[in-house]
């Protein structure tokens, strides 16, 4: 009789379902927010989309499908978390994922300004703080707050997403226009921040390690989203695949982490940036 031998491919599919978990996205209605929860949506899992917005939510939580919750939460309002994740824990009664997406990077109102306000000599005390506050303080509060209910029964995954700035110094040439002007300077709260989310991940992995909680990094690269060409050119020209990110690029990545495929992966980051820090 011809001896059975059982093929570990078939077990792929199982290790990626997230059938049956929660997972929550901090940030969930913006760019990649909304790339992160259809991921999560379509690999099985109940997707709770959290932003400040409520019926920007809500709106997108009524296009993902039925297993999808909107809720209005703010990343540096303690009170603000403990009611959603009363909300969440009545409506699904687990928290299985949190996605530490929601951040903020600096915009300036007036573009003639910009070069001038972002350079490190004139870069507002005011703008770092709040870079601190939403960037470190909310990824801080949202991991006590709802990882702390993924220690307690036992399982869980945390993903916090850094940067390719959180690991490199800004390049500011890619910022010169054709002429070569220096349109804007990659301002120092982002990399600050962002390298922090990097050793807090390490800091939290081994944390919480024996009580099943696995938390990683995810370092994205930068993604085209209408920029000018020539910035759009000028950082294309430094990764290794020459081009920037679309949205849909993370999606892979993430749901890896997620689920049970990097069930022996924690404090680890995971770097997708098209080659940008390989050279």
């Amino acid at each position: 009789m011809e001896k059975q031998i059982n093929s570990p491919s078939l077990r792929i599919p199982q290790l990626f379902t997230l059938e049956g978990k929660t997972a929550i996205v901090t940030g969930g209605t913006g760019l990649i927010g909304k790339k992160h929860c259809e991921a999560l949506s379509m690999a099985g899992a109940n997707v709770v989309i959290a932003d400040i917005s409520e019926k920007s939510t809500q709106d997108f939580a009524n296009e993902l499908g039925k297993n999808a919750f909107g809720i209005s939460v703010d990343v540096t309002d303690a009170k603000s978390l403990e009611n959603a994740k009363q909300s969440i824990l009545s409506r699904f009664g687990t928290i299985d994922i949190l996605v530490n997406n929601a951040a903020i990077n600096d915009m300036f109102e007036n573009p003639e300004m910009a070069s001038e306000l972002s350079a490190f000599e004139n870069y507002p005390i005011e703008s770092f703080r709040k870079s601190l506050e939403v960037n470190v303080l909310g990824v801080f509060q949202c991991s006590q707050i709802f990882g702390s209910e993924m220690a307690e029964q036992g399982s869980g995954s945390i993903i916090n997403l850094a940067s390719t700035y959180g690991m490199v110094g800004p390049d500011q040439s890619i910022y010169k226009n054709e002429k070569g002007e220096q349109t804007f300077f990659k301002s120092p709260s982002y990399p600050t921040t962002k390298g922090a989310i990097i050793n807090f991940t390490r800091y939290l992995a081994a944390y919480w390690g024996k009580k099943g909680v696995r938390v990683n990094t995810l370092s994205p690269g930068g993604v085209e989203n209408s920029q000018d060409d020539f910035f759009i050119q000028n950082y294309s020209a430094k990764t290794l695949l020459g081009r920037m990110a679309q949205p849909t690029d993370y999606q892979g990545a993430l749901i890896f982490l997620a689920s049970d495929a990097s069930a022996y992966m924690t404090g680890a980051n995971l770097v997708v940036d098209g080659g940008w820090t390989a050279i």
